[in-house]
């Protein structure tokens, strides 16, 4: 989900700050624009995709603290940073798409996908349609279904307008990094159709073949109750120590944590991401 709560809280939060001389960056062309990525570190490569309004800068110090042990693609999706915005409607299969053509057109054929709120949405989708493109997802943030939502974010979505983003910090920090400045009403257009875009993706979750590990905050915009249920549909949530195999997929809940706290707490991400990635698991008193 784009989350209208992560929009209205950024209105009145800066950007976090992120300067890396040593990145490789550039475009690619993707479906009839040009997509900015940059790439850092050496090691297993994983593709990074930030939450909505944002950019790579704003994902934070998670992207270096990655590359410390992976070859980081961190990418800017349709509209977003310095990535132009297209006469197309933004939807998570569009976007996803995107993704995957990113990933032919750097001849990568298959890597890991860390996905934060909008991005962790897109990457559950790639996983789905280009099953052989995603060795392990990373969703922070993810709600498979609008029902699993907090009450006061469908609450909110209805009234989404343009002119709640005018004067805002997220339209000066857009237009500093966007192709063409004068184009952010129809962005934001665009991003709200995306917040009423239908999402009923349970049975998509049912046959995914991808091991996920899901982050969310205890107060985050979708409900606990809705992410322990993901986490049942990837096949967790029995009892281990039984001498059966912990299931591939993992849950991890941030406590004291809202939606925009998430992404703000790197170490904590990077304690659950790295040995998922790695396929290390706690060991208990009978392994």
């Amino acid at each position: 989900m784009t989350s209208a709560a992560l929009i209205l809280s950024m209105l009145a939060s800066p950007s976090i700050a992120l300067a890396d001389s040593t990145l490789q960056n550039g475009y690619a062309e993707v479906n009839g624009m040009r997509m900015y990525y940059e790439i850092s570190g050496e090691g297993e490569p994983i593709v990074v995709l930030h939450g909505a309004y944002m950019n790579i800068q704003s994902m934070g110090d998670i992207i270096p603290m990655l590359a410390e042990t992976r070859r980081v693609y961190a990418v800017e999706l349709q509209g977003h940073g310095r990535t132009e915005d297209i006469d197309r409607s933004i939807t998570y299969p569009a976007l996803a798409e995107d993704v995957a053509l990113f990933m032919d057109a750097l001849n990568l054929p298959e890597a890991d996908v860390f996905g934060y709120s909008m991005g962790a949405a897109v990457g559950f989708q790639l996983a789905v349609r280009h099953p052989g493109k995603v060795d392990q997802l990373v969703a922070a943030s993810l709600a498979y279904d609008i029902e699993g939502m907090q009450p006061e974010y469908r609450a909110m979505v209805p009234s989404m307008t343009p002119d709640m983003f005018t004067g805002t910090p997220i339209e000066q920090d857009w237009k500093r990094l966007a192709p063409d400045p004068d184009g952010f009403d129809d962005f934001v257009t665009r991003m709200i159709g995306l917040e009423h875009e239908p999402v009923s993706w349970e049975e998509d979750v049912r046959t995914l073949q991808a091991p996920v590990l899901l982050i969310s905050g205890d107060a985050d915009v979708s409900t606990l109750e809705h992410s322990v249920a993901m986490f049942r549909l990837l096949g967790g949530g029995s009892m281990g120590d039984l001498g059966n195999p912990l299931p591939a997929s993992r849950l991890a809940i941030l406590p004291a944590t809202s939606h925009t706290a998430i992404i703000r707490q790197p170490e904590l991400l990077n304690a659950f991401i790295a040995p998922f990635l790695a396929g290390e698991t706690p060991k208990g008193m009978f392994d």
